[in-house]
């Protein structure tokens, strides 16, 4: 089969190498996945860095989300099991962990449902209890996570506000439906969120790239207010001053996503219960920007990596090769 493989750590367009490589053979618990279509995710290029707090052993397959099927031909969610990523045309991953592909989405919006909307779900309901009528901020409002953080909050009832970098990127935040939208190259956006929200702030901030974004969020948080660190897109990790957040009474929550795979399962199998439903009624849709061949995904790993990609970037090894051999 074909697959891409990292022999040696680096930038995702100039580490993935093409090849050819046998069959992944499944380990004890584990199933094999023809893959139909793999999202990918800024953690697959800070994998390709070593950056990522997983670091699989060279060499390796990238790819930590995909829409799969099995043998006996059902459509699956799952997340590889590295070092045999979804870069390829063939995956492996733990059989109790599959959940299935919703009917109201295809293979590529089903591969982008899972991490980015669980994400978005956990930090926006488990961690900030979002409430309906909230004000939620979200930034990278047109990137993936972001992008499911917009729709969930406004499936929660939220007035969303939506920063996004760029002419297009916000046009792109309007269409996902957020209420207000702010282009950070060309506004104040500590002084535009003031003003949408009449000087009080917002309730709930969902913060996936750190660094200047989250100097403003502990600007623009609310009285009693959260706000939920998600990543940090940017490559800045901040240093909170924690007097600040005593004066402003208002909470700093960090949401990192696995851990509730071993923590706590059955809240992951209940999220994706609630996100199927949501799918099917129409109030979320993975935005699938681009449906790159397999032949593309260093390039489009790549993109991701350097921002400027919007929604969900996924590979589609069947639109290349048909049924995978």
């Amino acid at each position: 089969m074909q697959a891409w493989q990292v022999h040696e750590l680096g930038e995702p367009g100039e580490v993935m190498r093409l090849a050819h490589v046998e069959r992944p053979t499944p380990g004890e618990g584990q199933v094999l996945l023809r893959v139909r279509a793999a999202n990918i995710n800024f953690p697959d290029a800070l994998m390709c860095r070593g950056q990522y707090q997983v670091r699989p052993p060279l060499p390796f397959t990238p790819g930590v989300e995909i829409c799969g099927e099995t043998e006996d031909g059902r459509r699956v969610i799952a997340n590889p099991a590295l070092p045999h990523g979804g870069f390829a045309e063939y995956a492996v991953a733990d059989a109790a962990a599959l959940l299935p592909a919703p009917d109201a989405l295809d293979d590529a919006e089903a591969a982008a449902l899972h991490i980015g909307y669980q994400t978005g779900w956990f930090a926006l309901h488990r961690r900030a209890r979002l409430e309906a009528g909230e004000t939620l901020l979200v930034h990278a409002a047109a990137g993936g996570v972001g992008s499911a953080a917009v729709q969930l909050g406004k499936a929660a009832g939220a007035t969303v506000i939506g920063v996004a970098g760029g002419a297009d990127k916000a046009a792109v935040a309007r269409e996902l439906g957020c209420d207000v939208v702010i282009d950070r190259r060309e506004q104040d956006v500590v002084a535009a969120v003031k003003e949408a929200t009449g000087g009080r702030g917002a309730d709930v901030v969902f913060d996936p790239v750190g660094g200047e974004a989250y100097t403003q969020s502990a600007k623009m948080v609310a009285f009693e207010g959260r706000i939920v660190v998600v990543g940090f897109a940017s490559g800045a990790i901040p240093s909170p001053a924690l007097n600040h957040a005593l004066i402003k009474n208002y909470a700093i929550l960090g949401l990192h996503w696995g851990l509730y795979n071993t923590k706590n399962p059955k809240l992951v199998q209940h999220c994706h219960e609630q996100l199927t439903e949501l799918a099917a009624r129409g109030a979320i849709k993975p935005l699938v920007s681009e449906r790159v061949p397999l032949a593309g995904a260093a390039d489009a790993v790549q993109r991701v990596a350097d921002g400027v990609t919007t929604g969900r970037v996924t590979v589609v090894p069947a639109a290349e090769n048909g049924a995978a051999a």
